[in-house]
């Protein structure tokens, strides 16, 4: 083949495929399934979140919809961005939804697991801040493992509750925001409709006790059979205020 035939070739199957990808539509990003009936629970996730925070509550509330005749729970995550999210362990997350641009369900409880810097510079992130607290207003639940308490705390969510976090976090928690009234010596505390845990793997037995608070013992110990947990709320050391 001559060299002109062979140009005039690559120049028209160039040609077909710049036409190609401007005529096929982009894929658009999957969503999660929601039952119309269940509750929604948001995780707000960002680098740098720790896995077991996030995993935790996560695994707890996903395997309601294993359960019948309850309010199952719908779990998905929400960050500032559809682009993956590197948690501080290394494993990439592609969020569900982007709360800067995207319109997002309401959501009936807001999850906050701790996340790398929730004690220097996600403190100034003023977006992330405020979503928190438009989540606050209409949320039944607000909730947070570890240093995700900063975070409420910062929004200003924490005033008048007691609140509790990551056990060598305390005295820096009370630094930081001295009018709150902190509760050390316990794996969670339920004030209002705030619910603030030590975060780790006790980042589970938070997660549990809102499940035997929506559903009751028999579903919440049955979550925890599920998952190889003994649960037993009254073994439980915690401060549950009503």
């Amino acid at each position: 083949m001559r060299p002109y035939l062979i140009l005039c070739f690559l120049v028209i199957l160039f040609s077909s495929c710049k036409e190609k990808a401007k005529t096929e539509p982009k894929s658009e990003s999957v969503r999660p399934l929601l039952n119309s009936n269940g509750y929604n629970v948001a995780f707000l996730i960002m680098n740098g979140t720790y896995n077991t925070e996030f995993t935790a509550p996560f695994d707890i509330f996903q395997h309601t919809q294993y359960r019948k005749n309850i309010k199952v729970m719908n779990t998905f995550t929400v960050a500032n961005t559809l682009d993956a999210i590197t948690t501080f362990e290394g494993v990439r997350i592609l969020p569900d939804f982007d709360y800067t641009q995207d319109s997002i369900p309401k959501i009936d409880i807001l999850v906050v697991p701790s996340a790398e810097h929730h004690l220097d510079s996600d403190l100034n992130d003023t977006l992330m801040l405020n979503f928190v607290k438009r989540i606050d207003k209409e949320a039944l639940y607000m909730t947070s493992h570890c240093d995700g308490a900063f975070v409420l705390a910062k929004a200003g969510l924490l005033n008048d509750v007691v609140s509790t976090t990551f056990p060598n976090d305390i005295e820096k928690y009370k630094q930081m925001f001295p009018q709150l009234h902190v509760k050390d010596s316990v794996l969670f505390v339920h004030d209002g409709k705030y619910i603030t845990s030590a975060g780790g793997a006790k980042s589970f037995e938070a997660a549990l006790y809102l499940c035997e608070r929506l559903y009751g013992k028999e579903i919440a110990r049955s979550l925890a059979d599920g998952l190889v947990i003994d649960w037993n709320l009254e073994e439980v050391p915690s401060l549950i205020l009503q």
